[in-house]
Formats: C-alpha cells, sequence, structure tokens
C-alpha cells in the first residue's frame, strides 16, 4: 500500500469480510486476532484481486517497509538535513550497509534511485498544481538548485520541467 486510497481499499475489504483491524497503515494491517485459514485466504484473494499481495517473508517486509520510509522522506515539505542514509537508517533501526544490500537484491535497483524517482513524482505533482515556481520546488524537494533538479528531471524523465508542464503526466506511487 503507497498511498490513502490503498488503506481504504484495504480497510473496505477487511470490513467486507468481517475482519476485525486495530490499525492499517501503509503496506501493515494490525488485526484484532489471529485469523483463520478461511479467513486469510478470503483476504488474500480480496487483495489479490485489488492488485495487492500478501508478505509473509520478513525481507520482502522489510523491502516494502524500506519503500514507505523513502516515499514518506520523499513527501516532506522541507529538505532532509542529514544524509538519507542517516535518516533511514535511523527510522527504521538498521544498518544502511544491510538496508542497502537487501533492497538491491529484492528490487534490482538501489536505495538511492528509487529515491530520486519518487523524488521526481513528488516533483511532478507540485509543478501540476502550479502554485509554486521551480526555484521553491527545487528547495522543498531537496535539491541544492534548479540546475541540478532540472538536469535530474530531465534525466529521469526526458523532458525539462518546462517541457514538462505543458503536458502533465504522472505515475501512480506504486508503479514507480
Amino acid at each position: 500500500m503507497v498511498c490513502d486510497r490503498c488503506i481504504s481499499s484495504v480497510s473496505r475489504l477487511c470490513a467486507d469480510i468481517s475482519l476485525a483491524v486495530r490499525k492499517v497503515e501503509l503496506g501493515s494491517v494490525d488485526f484484532v486476532d489471529s485469523l483463520s485459514d478461511e479467513q486469510m485466504a478470503a483476504l488474500r484473494s480480496g487483495l489479490e484481486a485489488m492488485g495487492f499481495e500478501v508478505l509473509d517473508d520478513p525481507d520482502a517486509e522489510m523491502v516494502e517497509r524500506i519503500k514507505r520510509e523513502l516515499i514518506a522522506i520523499a513527501r516532506r515539505d522541507e529538505p532532509l538535513t542529514v544524509k538519507l542514509s542517516v535518516a533511514l537508517s535511523q527510522r527504521i533501526g538498521v544498518n544502511f550497509r544491510t538496508l542497502s544490500r537487501l533492497f538491491s537484491e529484492a528490487e534490482g535497483r538501489t536505495i538511492e534511485n528509487y529515491f530520486i524517482l519518487q523524488k521526481i513524482e513528488r516533483v511532478k505533482e507540485l509543478m501540476a498544481y502550479g502554485r509554486q515556481s521551480l526555484s521553491e520546488i527545487a528547495y522543498q524537494c531537496g535539491y541544492s538548485s534548479v540546475a541540478h533538479l532540472s538536469r535530474q528531471f530531465r534525466q529521469i524523465t526526458g523532458l525539462t520541467p518546462t517541457q514538462f508542464r505543458s503536458a502533465v503526466s504522472r505515475k501512480p506511487l506504486d508503479k514507480i
């Protein structure tokens, strides 16, 4: 789950199949009671029908947690005051080298690459709103300059920010 609509969809599914839930967060559901095999099968089936999957593997769960944290960091309204590796390690409580190795093995790309893609999607979103200048967006998203943002934006999207503003198209976060 990567957005509020995902949380809402999963909450609705749990209510529809009468599962008592304490809390639904990005990437996790805390049930009041343990699920029976039948309930688990119904949940798994419902989630798969919505395009989600149940993660039983601890490594897969950790990768999803890393993704959630990276999305949260990329969506902050102010730049990081520490390196991404430090922030991520502090949030998860695991050495960055371990997180990096696990993520790269599972995803076939680096944490930094995934984070850049998340930041670019945030930039696209802010540009689509049209309320801020590119300079304000660059600062908000943690870029050292508009030139750095523009270079990275073009590298990822194939368009300059100006070209993008005239042809807005974004990917859902879960498709990155």
